[in-house]
Parts: structure tokens; C-alpha cells; sequence
């Protein structure tokens, strides 16, 4: 009985031992991964200053924004994530909808973007076999940093440029006990197509807050303005993330981050000490002669 149960503590042992090497190596690269059940929304508010076509003057207006992402499956698998994301920009008059129909006179704008990016590195994926059809080809990050992200500039898409422009590290910022990486996006004004076929010039400045340990996107504000080249503006908007997003975005990275460590931090080292005790008491039982007296009774 003695050597049966050594030998099932010195298996479990070894089993304890191989699970703390995979701690090391395997699980981080597992766990710090783009889920591929995602489906949030993004809630935005702020002010813009919009053209009104039939009068030719500015009006000031308040407005909402809501981001709607979520992952196409079909078109993902083990290494990268293709992504479908629905933004809706609208007058904030007689509490609208989040999508509004392009008749509308309170609709600013609307748009469907489709892309693929690394689920590690969460760069873009330039790859048709991620993408739907027509869809443009995105360059750097879209709409999360790489885990385990790092105090330097990185390359962040602009849609309305259709390439990336730089995100440069700017310092951190405590979100109720979350500390985030705050980066900088300046575009000063350029030429660019800001309407469908329509010429002009392009400006933003925006700021986003990062969850170093999973990446993603805690808090974001940002103006953006849009002129013809007569030099008329069609667009001046400043918006930022709601307070409830805010949280909502600091309370899922504070439980993923928590659930990281376990799995790349505590994990290992419980199964490693716990490994080894096994594996040594194991040893001994297995190999103890029966005492004595035990062996006088079998006699």
C-alpha cells in the first residue's frame, strides 16, 4: 500500500513539475491572446461644430458615438483575429438611436471597417484569407496594443489617411488602481480625401490610455476637424470616452490581468514547489521497506 501510494505522489509529482515548466514557456504565449469571443460597444459623447448644407453655416451641436466591434469567426483562427467594427457619429437631438438610417437629418456619419490583426502582437494582418471582400488593407495597430506593452512609439492606423502615423509614449495615468500608458496621435493638417471623392484637409490629435499588462484600450479623447480646400470646414468634433465605458474597460482589464499572472506567475511556482514535495515523499514511500512487525504479521 505503502509503495502504491508513493508511486501515485511521485507521477502526480512529475505531472506537477512538467505543468510549472509549461508556466514558463507555453501558457504565457497562450494566454496572452486576442479572445475570439469578443463583442463590446464603445460609448463616446462630446461636441462638434458641423456644416449645415442648406443654410452654408456652422452649427454647434452635441453628439454621440458609438463603436460596435465584434469577431468574424469564420474568418479566424489559432494566430489571428478578423474583426468587424460598426461607428455611428450622431446629433445628439431627441435621444437617437446609436445607428441612425443616412436620411436622417442627425446623422454625421457611419461606417463599417473590416480588418485582421496578430493575436499576440495585435498588429494588422494584411492577408485576404482574413479579410472580406473590398475590404482596405490596414498597417500597425487598430484597436488594441500588443500585451506586455512597452513605453515607446508604435505605428496606429488612421483610417482617413489609410495609413499608420506614429503613437508616442507620453507617461502613465492611475485609473482606480489600474495604471495606464498614456500615448499621443498628432496628424497636423494634411491633404487627404475626407469625404467619398471629395478633397480636402485632415487634422486630429488624439489620446489614448493603455493597459500595459493585456493591451487594450482603457480611455480615449480626441478632436478631429475636416475642411475643404476653399478652406471651408465641414467637420470640427472633440469627443471622449463615457465615464460608464471608462470603468467598464478598467474593471475587464483589472480581472484579465489578474487572471495573466495566475496563470504566468503564480501558477508556475505553486506547481513547482508543490511538484517537488510530492516528488520526494513520493520517492520515499516507494521505495521504504515495510516494517518489521508487518512482515512478521504476513508471516
Amino acid at each position: 500500500m505503502r509503495k502504491t501510494l508513493g508511486w501515485l505522489l511521485t507521477v502526480l509529482g512529475a505531472f506537477l513539475l512538467v505543468v510549472a515548466v509549461l508556466g514558463w514557456t507555453w501558457i504565457p504565449s497562450a494566454a496572452k491572446r486576442t479572445p475570439l469571443n469578443i463583442d463590446t460597444y464603445t460609448d463616446l459623447t462630446g461636441q462638434a461644430q458641423k456644416l449645415n448644407p442648406a443654410t452654408g453655416e456652422l452649427e454647434n451641436v452635441p453628439v454621440v458615438y458609438q463603436s460596435h466591434t465584434t469577431v468574424d469567426p469564420d474568418k479566424s483562427d489559432d494566430d489571428v483575429v478578423a474583426f468587424v467594427n460598426t461607428k455611428c457619429v450622431n446629433i445628439d437631438r431627441d435621444d437617437p438611436p446609436p445607428c441612425l438610417e443616412g436620411e436622417d437629418d442627425r446623422v454625421i456619419t457611419n461606417s463599417i471597417d473590416t480588418f485582421a490583426t496578430d493575436r499576440q502582437t495585435a498588429l494588422a494582418v494584411d492577408d485576404a484569407k482574413y479579410l472580406a471582400d473590398g475590404a482596405v488593407p490596414h498597417v500597425g495597430l487598430v484597436n488594441k496594443w500588443p500585451f506586455d506593452t512597452e513605453k515607446k512609439t508604435y505605428p496606429y492606423w488612421d483610417g482617413t489617411l489609410g495609413k499608420a502615423v506614429d503613437a508616442t509614449y507620453e507617461g502613465t495615468k492611475d485609473y482606480d488602481g489600474l495604471e495606464t500608458y498614456e500615448f499621443s496621435v498628432v496628424v497636423p493638417p494634411t491633404s487627404a480625401e475626407i469625404l467619398k471623392d471629395t478633397q480636402g484637409t485632415y487634422e486630429t490629435t488624439q489620446t489614448l490610455w493603455v493597459d500595459p499588462v493585456t493591451g487594450s484600450i482603457i480611455d480615449q479623447s480626441g478632436s478631429q476637424v475636416l475642411m475643404l480646400e476653399s478652406g471651408t470646414t465641414v467637420l470640427d468634433i472633440e469627443v471622449a470616452y463615457t465615464d460608464k465605458t471608462v470603468q467598464a474597460n478598467v474593471d475587464d482589464a483589472k480581472a484579465n490581468g489578474k487572471l495573466i499572472g495566475l496563470m504566468t506567475g503564480v501558477l508556475p511556482w505553486v506547481a513547482l514547489v508543490l511538484g517537488l514535495v510530492l516528488l520526494v515523499v513520493g520517492l520515499m514511500l516507494a521505495r521504504s521497506r515495510r516494517p518489521a512487525t508487518e512482515a512478521g504479521a504476513d508471516a
